[in-house]
């Protein structure tokens, strides 16, 4: 008999245990959709606080829920790769606190920009027309529809289309990983050659940065989210580099 162990065998146990709390949050995600009609990402996922739908529990439940198996895969495999080798070095209590402050900071800079976005749609309408939108915009997005009119159609979008990943809290790994060990080499699938772990978070950063700024809002990727995890990141490590820690 030949025996071959556990991929994750030999894993961290903090990194080890998110991977496989994620992995079950994605299938009760299908299970329950599939067996009971209800997705669980409007309970769980990050909602705009005006959103009826909001509950100051998904700053923390979020970044354990995906849109899907390759969301899932692509977070993961970074938590994979980068989050044992900073529980390795920091430890497990250390590396949990830095995982859930840059998730939730990461949530907390998706929010403010969300305002931002609310503000700028609510000053191109109506009461009315915001009423509508408050009244009737789930049940619009319930059915794969949005409004025509551009505003209404953005401010739907903010209301009522739930913030989901583990991203912000993997780009706070990334960020990390690039100021612990800036020299690692690490090799680009896109294009095949080896880059230095700080060129690649810079250059991660500014692209964050630029596509906030540029205001993908309909790309379906939580641009500032995975800029306030980095932000987020950098503050926690400097802190903890002052005060010793």
């Amino acid at each position: 008999m030949n025996y071959r162990p556990s991929p994750l065998a030999g894993l961290p146990p903090v990194t080890k245990n998110l991977l496989i709390i994620n992995v079950l949050f994605l299938l009760a995600t299908w299970v329950i959709e599939n067996t009971f009609g209800i997705n669980l990402s409007n309970y769980l996922g990050l909602h705009f606080p005006l959103s009826e739908k909001f509950n100051p529990a998904q700053f923390g439940t979020y970044m354990f829920m995906h849109g899907g198996i390759t969301h899932l895969f692509f977070n993961m495999f970074a938590l994979f790769m980068f989050g044992r080798i900073l529980e390795s070095y920091w430890g497990p209590k250390k590396f949990i606190i830095y995982y859930i402050a840059t998730g939730v900071g990461a949530a907390v800079i998706h929010i403010l920009f969300n305002y931002i976005d609310y503000r700028s749609a609510i000053a191109q309408l109506t009461e009315e027309q915001i009423a509508i939108v408050f009244e009737q915009g789930a049940q619009a997005l319930g059915q794969m529809k949005n409004f025509t009119n551009p505003g209404m159609a953005k401010l739907n979008l903010t209301l009522n289309i739930p913030t989901v990943g583990a991203s912000g809290a993997v780009f706070g790994i990334l960020l990390a990983f690039g100021m612990l060990f800036p020299n690692t080499e690490l090799m680009l699938l896109f294009p095949p050659i080896p880059i230095k772990a700080k060129y690649f978070v810079i250059i991660y950063g500014v692209a964050e940065l630029f596509m906030g700024v540029a205001n993908f809002s309909y790309d379906n990727v939580a641009h500032w989210a995975h800029l306030g995890g980095m932000i987020f990141g950098f503050i926690l490590i400097k802190y903890w580099e002052k005060k010793g820690i």
